[in-house]
C-alpha cells in the first residue's frame, strides 16, 4: 500500500536517538470493531487486509480531524494494518518497534502472530519483533481497545459522557503518538539514567545493555568536547561517572544542555546512541523550592495539551514549541502539564527553553476505591517515570489530581503507595501526592483556589506559615495537613473571558470559573489582584493559573483554542506575572 507523505516526521524521542530508524507515521488501513470481535474474525491475519474498509493517517487518532476519520462516539475497539519492508541486513541485528502511546489496551501482530501487548493509554512501549520478521514485506497489525467508562483505566480529561462538557473534552481512541522502527546490533544500549551533580560538575549515569562490551560516554557543549569516560561492562548493567571540564547550569529561562554520545562496542557490533542532559538540582529548603540553590518562585500556567484539529496530538512539531513560547511571552516560567502525560518532544522543547514543568498522570476516570485501581495506575506511571526521568525541565512529579469522592482507606493506601514508589524511583525531585485534594503524604502542600475575589484569596493564603491555622484549609474532614511544607496554589483564576466579537456565537455555552468580568479592565484588575496575593505571600513558592488557552467549551484561557490573542494588549498580565515574589527576596 502507498504510505504517502509522513506527518510528524521528526524523531519522537530526542533523549534516545540513533541514526538507523524509520518513521511509520502516515497512511494505514483502518477498521472499526464495535463488537470487539475482530480477533475472532481474524483481522490480525495478513490475508484479511481486504476487510479493512477505511484508511487513517497516523499519528492522529480516530476522533481527530487530522486522522481523516473524525468519529466522536464511543469506540470500544479499532484495528490498524500496514506492510513494512525489512532487508536482510536489518535482520542481522535486532528490530525494535516503538509506540509513543496507544489508548488504551493494545495487541500487536507481525505476520499474524502476536508480538506483544500493552496496557496504558499514555506511556510509551517497545517490542523486539526480530524473530517474527522475514526479509521483504511483512504485515504489521495493531488492535486497540478502549473503555474509559469502566473505572479501570485513567482517562484524564476525556469526556465520560457523549458530549464534551465543563472541563472534559473530546475522547481519544487508539494510536495517538508516533510509531517507529529502530535497527540496532545484537549488543545495544537499552536504558540510561542521568544523575546531575552540580557540586562535582559531573553526571553519574546508570545504564543497561543487551550484551556486555566496551562502553564510552562523551559530553559536548556548543560542539566542544567537555567530558569523556569509558568502562568495560561484564554483565548488562553499568554505572559511569562522567566528569565535565565546563560548568553550565540549567536554569529557569536558560536551558543550557550538554549533548551526550554513548558508544557500546561488543562482539555483537557497535551501537551509537545520542542524547542530552542538563546540569540541574532541585531541593526543598523550608518553605522554598530551590533550583541550583536559588529560590525560584514558580509562575506556572495550566497546559492540558489539546489542539483543535489533533485533539491529544499536536498537528506539528512547531505547534508544541509554540505553546511554550506563548506561555513564556506572558511571563510564566513553567507549566503544570495537566491530566495528561505529554510526549517526549514537548518535554525536549521545555528542556531547551529552561521551562519548569510538573509531570502528571491522567488519573480521572480511575476508581481508586477499588484495589484494582493500583494495577490500572502504577505500571503505566512507572513506565513514564523511567521514560521522562532525564528531562531537566521536570522539576517535580504529581501523579494524582483532585481525587474527588475517593478518600476511603483503599484510595488513601493507593495514593501513599504511588507516592512512595515515585520517591523510590526518583529521590531527586519533590512529589505532590495529589494536587488539590486529598493529601495523604506529600513534599509540597498544594491547594486549588478559584475564589474570584482577590481580597478573599489574599486573606486565605498570604499569612501561610506552615501551621494549620495560618490559611484556609479546605476539606479538613477528608485530608491530613502536613505542617511546615512549601505551599503551592497549583490552580487559581480560571477567569472566563470571551472577546466581544465572539460573544454572540459562544457566550451561552462557554464554561469557566465564577462570574465573567464585563470589561477588559475588570479582567486585568482581577488577574493582577489574584496573582499579587500569591507573590506577596512570604512563604508561598508558586502559583498555577488556569489556563493558557481555551479548550472546546472551556473559555478561561489567555488565548483562544486556536492560540489566537484574546486581548489586544497583554502588558498588564506580563507585568503581574514577572514582578518579584516575596519568597525570592529572602
Amino acid at each position: 500500500m502507498s504510505i504517502g507523505i509522513i506527518p510528524r516526521p521528526e524523531h519522537p524521542q530526542p533523549l534516545m536517538q540513533r541514526e538507523n530508524w524509520r518513521n511509520l507515521n502516515g497512511e494505514w488501513l483502518f477498521e472499526f470493531d464495535f463488537g470487539v470481535s475482530g480477533a475472532e474474525r481474524g483481522l490480525s491475519k495478513p490475508e484479511k487486509a481486504d476487510e479493512y474498509t477505511k484508511k487513517i493517517t497516523l499519528p492522529f487518532f480516530t476522533e481527530s480531524q487530522l486522522s481523516g476519520i473524525g468519529f466522536k462516539d464511543f469506540i470500544p475497539s479499532v484495528w490498524y494494518k500496514r506492510s513494512i519492508t525489512i532487508s536482510e541486513k536489518q535482520l542481522s541485528g535486532r528490530v525494535l518497534l516503538h509506540f509513543g502511546a496507544v489508548d488504551y489496551e493494545c495487541d500487536v501482530y507481525i505476520n499474524g502472530k502476536n508480538a506483544g501487548n500493552h496496557f496504558g493509554g499514555y506511556s510509551s512501549f517497545t517490542l523486539d519483533i526480530t524473530d517474527l520478521l522475514t526479509a521483504g514485506e511483512n504485515d504489521l497489525t495493531v488492535n486497540a481497545r478502549d473503555n474509559l467508562r469502566s473505572g479501570k483505566q485513567p482517562r484524564g480529561k476525556q469526556s465520560g459522557e457523549y458530549y464534551s462538557q465543563g472541563c472534559d473534552y473530546t475522547r481519544t481512541t487508539g494510536i495517538w503518538q508516533t510509531v517507529w522502527l529502530e535497527f540496532v546490533p545484537e549488543g545495544y544500549i537499552k536504558t540510561a539514567k542521568y544523575y546531575p551533580d552540580i557540586e562535582e560538575c559531573a553526571f553519574d549515569i546508570e545504564m543497561t545493555v543487551s550484551h556486555g562490551g566496551k562502553l564510552t560516554a562523551e559530553a559536548f557543549y556548543d560542539g566542544n568536547t567537555v567530558g569523556f569516560c569509558a568502562k568495560e561492562i561484564k554483565g548488562r548493567y553499568a554505572r559511569l561517572h562522567l566528569p565535565l571540564t565546563e560548568k553550565h547550569l540549567w536554569e529557569a529561562g536558560s536551558g543550557r544542555l550538554y549533548d551526550l554520545k554513548f558508544t557500546l562496542e561488543s562482539e555483537n557490533g557497535i551501537d551509537v546512541l545520542y542524547s542530552y542532559a542538563g546540569l540541574r538540582e532541585v531541593r526543598i529548603d523550608g518553605f522554598k523550592v530551590l533550583i541550583n540553590g536559588k529560590s525560584v518562585f514558580q509562575r506556572t500556567v495550566l497546559d492540558q495539551g489539546f489542539y483543535p484539529d489533533g485533539i491529544y496530538t499536536a498537528p506539528t512539531d512547531e505547534a508544541m514549541k509554540r505553546d511554550i513560547e506563548l506561555s513564556m511571552s506572558l511571563g510564566f516560567n513553567g507549566a503544570r502539564l495537566h491530566q495528561k502525560m505529554f510526549e517526549p518532544r514537548f518535554l525536549y522543547y521545555c528542556d531547551k527553553a529552561g521551562y519548569l514543568v510538573w509531570g502528571e498522570h491522567a488519573n480521572w476516570g480511575l476508581d481508586l476505591n477499588n484495589e484494582c485501581g493500583l494495577l490500572g495506575f502504577l505500571p503505566e506511571w512507572s513506565e513514564t517515570l523511567a521514560r521522562d526521568f532525564n528531562h531537566p525541565a521536570i522539576i517535580g512529579w504529581c501523579p494524582f489530581n483532585e481525587t474527588w469522592n475517593q478518600f476511603g482507606t483503599t484510595a488513601r493506601r493507593i495514593i501513599r503507595e504511588v507516592y512512595e514508589e515515585t520517591k523510590r524511583f526518583d529521590p531527586t525531585r519533590p512529589v505532590i501526592d495529589t494536587s488539590g485534594c486529598y493529601h495523604v503524604i506529600t513534599d509540597i502542600y498544594d491547594q486549588h483556589g478559584y475564589d474570584q475575589n482577590p481580597e478573599n484569596l489574599r486573606k486565605s493564603y498570604v499569612g501561610y506559615n506552615g501551621k494549620e491555622d495560618s490559611f484556609n484549609l479546605s476539606f479538613r474532614d477528608k485530608q491530613s495537613y502536613i505542617p511546615d511544607l512549601p505551599f503551592f496554589l497549583s490552580e487559581l483564576g480560571g477567569i472566563k473571558w470571551i472577546p466581544e466579537e465572539n460573544q454572540k456565537d459562544s457566550a451561552d455555552n462557554a464554561w469557566g470559573y465564577g462570574n465573567a468580568p464585563k470589561t477588559e479592565e475588570e479582567f486585568f484588575s482581577r488577574y493582577e489582584g489574584l496573582v499579587s496575593a500569591l507573590l506577596d505571600a512570604e512563604n508561598i513558592m508558586g502559583f498555577c493559573y488556569t489556563q493558557l488557552y481555551d479548550i472546546e467549551q472551556e473559555a478561561n484561557g489567555l488565548y483562544t483554542y486556536e492560540r489566537e490573542k484574546k486581548f489586544s494588549d497583554y502588558s498588564r498580565i506580563i507585568a503581574a506575572n514577572t514582578r518579584k515574589a516575596a519568597i525570592e527576596e529572602q
